[in-house]
């Protein structure tokens, strides 16, 4: 190459390069309010921002992976545990965890209501920010078991409706992120092993008052319409407030049928024998 295709080649790649970055920025600048989703910019979200900078959490939680590694990433917590449960949470945590059992506490802030309210509305627009799919799976809160982890457990495309529920179970549907499938561990919820048997039991019950017939149905249920039926819980732990179950209630538009019926196929397998207890 001669030195003048040389000089050619060079002041034509910066050019073109240069144009690219430009492009780049432009359309950048362009999205950010649709990306952001910044017309849902409300004072309450902004107030949520002041609540969560007065109050230092960064220093222990990130949000977009920024911020300390103490405590869990918060960045999609709404749609992980939804409003009810974040509401009680930030009431009296250790009515969740305590030092002595879990070996970590988050402090009681103090928070009002108001503040409450607005905290978790800044989470929730957080929460629906466009991350190009981040973070990759749901946080981990207890290190009872590896969850969530892509190929780790369950098949997503298996034609087998079980794999494909454990699949979503510790993905995309966030049912691992506070259920646990090992006898008697109660993380946010209550813990599934033996799920089947139970829910047979509470069907067969007088003061069952939901609208299940058989186990499946049950199950169905309890996906769909999480307050139907309120699981008691183990001193120390809260699974509802105000007659109202702490798991989000919008998996009916989540998921789909196909999807709600994999996932009950894999809680089948969750039975009280070794084997199901997983």
């Amino acid at each position: 190459m001669t030195k003048a295709a040389t000089r050619r080649f060079f002041w034509g790649g910066t050019a073109l390069f240069t144009a690219v970055f430009i492009g780049l920025t432009i359309h950048t600048h362009t999205t950010i309010a649709a990306r952001t989703h910044s017309e849902a910019l409300t004072p309450d979200v902004v107030r949520g921002l002041g609540v969560w900078e007065r109050n230092n959490c960064e220093n222990c939680h990130t949000l977009m992976g920024e911020g300390a590694y103490y405590a869990p990433d918060l960045t999609k917590i709404v749609g992980q545990r939804g409003r009810p449960y974040l509401q009680q949470f930030l009431k009296d945590p250790s009515a969740f965890y305590s030092a002595e059992r879990d070996g970590r506490l988050m402090p009681n802030l103090g928070l009002s209501e108001g503040e409450i309210e607005d905290v978790v509305s800044f989470l929730e627009w957080i929460g629906n920010v466009d991350l190009n799919g981040w973070p990759p799976r749901p946080i981990l809160v207890a290190g009872v078991a590896v969850r969530a982890l892509p190929g780790v457990e369950g098949v997503s495309d298996s034609p087998e409706p079980v794999l494909r529920g454990k699949a979503l179970f510790n993905g995309d549907g966030g049912c691992a992120a506070c259920h646990s499938v090992a006898a008697e561990v109660a993380l946010v919820g209550p813990s599934l092993s033996g799920v089947p048997e139970r829910a047979a039991r509470i069907v067969g019950t007088p003061g069952y008052a939901g609208h299940a017939t058989t186990v499946r149905d049950y199950l169905r249920e309890s996906i769909r319409e999480p307050s139907a039926y309120l699981a008691e819980a183990p001193p120390g732990r809260v699974f509802s407030a105000a007659g109202r179950s702490l798991m989000p209630s919008d998996y009916e538009t989540r998921l789909t049928g196909q999807q709600v019926d994999d996932l009950v196929e894999y809680l089948m397998t969750l039975r009280e024998d070794e084997e199901g207890r997983l």
